[in-house]
């Protein structure tokens, strides 16, 4: 039978990389669509027709999420795997606590990276339960390995991906006896459009990067063992 995917943050970068790579496998795959008006997404879903739904999706509303989860239960009884992927960035990361902060935006970051991925969680459950794959995924960075950091500045981002990450803690503890299995995943430095424009001092292209997530995704390890990963397959600490 056809596995299913569920893909958040697909409109460009990692996530439309991974949208494809998955469709290149023979998966079934939703893409979350966030900006309808960036039409990459929308061509490559006409390369597509029958394996490659769009689902409108906002991570910083619960209701888009429960009725993304309501538009994926009318096509499919189960989702195997469900890659929390979306996530955002801010010009005013870079300001150290000398040069004040905007709270504002370190709320959008921390209400997108860290609470967006558990109201898709919480939205899908009723979908991720029918699956005997249960495969929660999680794109996280070493920005918020605590130990590791080096960082003056980027107070919002590096907090937000460390409040993900102990999310991810909380979920594994509740939904791994139930037979969940879970990847937390650093993806590298991506070519991606974060910053509003393709970034091109990074190390990775989208696809490469995606291939290598994938990979992880959906490759066997340990899965009593939860850890933060990185494109090498190198643990990192918390």
């Amino acid at each position: 039978m056809q596995k299913s995917a569920f893909v958040t943050g697909a409109d460009r970068g990692l996530g439309l990389a991974m949208c494809a790579g998955l469709l290149k496998k023979g998966w079934r795959v939703f893409a979350g669509q966030f900006m309808p008006e960036w039409l990459e997404l929308a061509n490559f879903s006409s390369k597509y027709p029958d394996d490659l739904s769009l689902v409108p999706l906002d991570v910083g509303s619960i209701e888009s999420a429960k009725r993304a989860a309501e538009i994926v239960g009318k096509q499919t009884q189960k989702l195997d795997l469900l890659i929390n992927n979306a996530g955002v960035i801010s010009p005013s990361m870079y300001a150290n606590i000398r040069e004040g902060q905007d709270y504002a935006e370190i709320h959008r970051l921390f209400d997108v990276n860290a609470l967006g991925p558990l109201r898709v969680v919480e939205a899908f459950l009723p979908l991720t339960d029918q699956s005997d794959l249960k495969r929660l995924c999680f794109v996280s960075s070493e920005a918020g390995s605590i130990e590791n950091c080096r960082r003056t500045a980027w107070f919002g981002y590096c907090m937000s991906k460390s409040a993900v990450n102990m999310g991810v803690k909380i979920l594994f503890n509740h939904l791994r006896p139930e037979g969940y299995t879970f990847r937390l995943y650093h993806p590298g430095w991506i070519r991606s459009y974060m910053g509003g424009t393709k970034n091109l001092e990074a190390t990775f292209e989208p696809e490469d990067a995606a291939e290598m997530a994938i990979s992880f995704f959906l490759g066997d390890r340990d899965e009593d063992h939860l850890t933060l990963v990185d494109f090498d397959g190198q643990e990192w600490p918390w």
